[in-house]
């Protein structure tokens, strides 16, 4: 099932003493015919991007995302306000792209996790638009550091629904931002001290609509050390589960040891194989 395509680029384009580990895979599921997930697994970027809409063209929503985010590691410039741009670009594309529709512009939801270094330290800028999710896995913590733009979280949030039942409401699909749907929807972003975060998940709902969060934790806990297992068992462990929607991870942590390898993927990556959580 992994849709992982190595690839290289000079390390100079990094500080000097930063390093990644990561893998990806990404599979359509068993009911739905075309992959609307997108990813991007290029140091320092790592995202993870769930198309909306199918007659609206999820799929061209999701590579948009993934090749604006591509485009701004080549530039060799990824900071805070880089960031900000490229999102405010994809933005201005997606709307562009709705302009005269009868069904408006094609939507996206983007997670993001972008290393950058200020004053000599390094942080992960986490963003976040829909119902994508970016946890971190340390030391047998697990943390969701994203917060779901969901009907289902709003009415969670108001007290009106018990998390417990989540994912049998009958809008747990319905999404209150996102890029290019959702005009002038507000982005979240977090700066973190990397040194505070373990090992870091990306993934779309694809796999948290199938996994709750004890069963992500299992699987991250088994397989963190290798970000690339990390993400096949989860992606499998989600297609067994049911597989009713495109399911895609992305795994990265901070190692000193790693090779910079550059990994692209979007809705035209084939899975190779079905994996199982084991």
């Amino acid at each position: 099932m992994s849709a992982v395509v190595p690839g290289s680029r000079p390390a100079s384009s990094l500080p000097h003493d930063i390093a990644f580990e990561f893998g990806a895979a990404s599979h359509p599921g068993v009911v739905r015919s075309v992959n609307e997930d997108g990813w991007l697994a290029a140091p320092p970027v790592f995202l993870v991007a769930d198309g909306m809409g199918g007659h609206r063209a999820g799929d061209v929503a999701s590579a948009i995302v993934v090749s604006s985010f591509d485009s701004l590691v080549r530039s060799g410039a990824v900071g805070v306000s880089d960031v900000e741009r490229c999102i405010a670009d994809v933005r201005r594309e997606l709307e562009a792209l709705g302009a005269g529709s009868a069904v408006g512009a094609p939507g996206s939801t983007l997670v993001a996790a972008v290393h950058v270094v200020e004053q000599g330290i390094g942080y992960w800028l986490v963003v976040n638009i829909g119902d994508s999710r970016i946890y971190s896995w340390s030391e047998g913590r697990f943390e969701q550091l994203s917060h779901d733009h969901s009907l289902v979280q709003e009415l969670i949030d108001a007290g009106e629904l018990e998390p417990s039942l989540a994912a049998g409401h009958p809008e747990r699909n319905v999404v209150t931002r996102a890029l290019g749907a959702v005009r002038g929807a507000p982005v979240d972003y977090s700066l973190i001290p990397a040194a505070e975060l373990g090992t870091l998940l990306l993934c779309s709902d694809g796999i948290t609509a199938e996994l709750d969060d004890s069963a992500v934790a299992r699987i991250m806990g088994r397989h963190a050390h290798d970000p690339r297992e990390a993400a096949e068992m989860l992606v499998g462990a989600a297609v067994e589960a049911g597989g009713r929607d495109n399911a895609t991870a992305v795994v990265v942590r901070l190692d000193a040891t790693a090779a910079y390898v550059e990994t692209l993927g979007g809705p035209d990556t084939e899975p190779e194989t079905t994996g199982s959580a084991g």
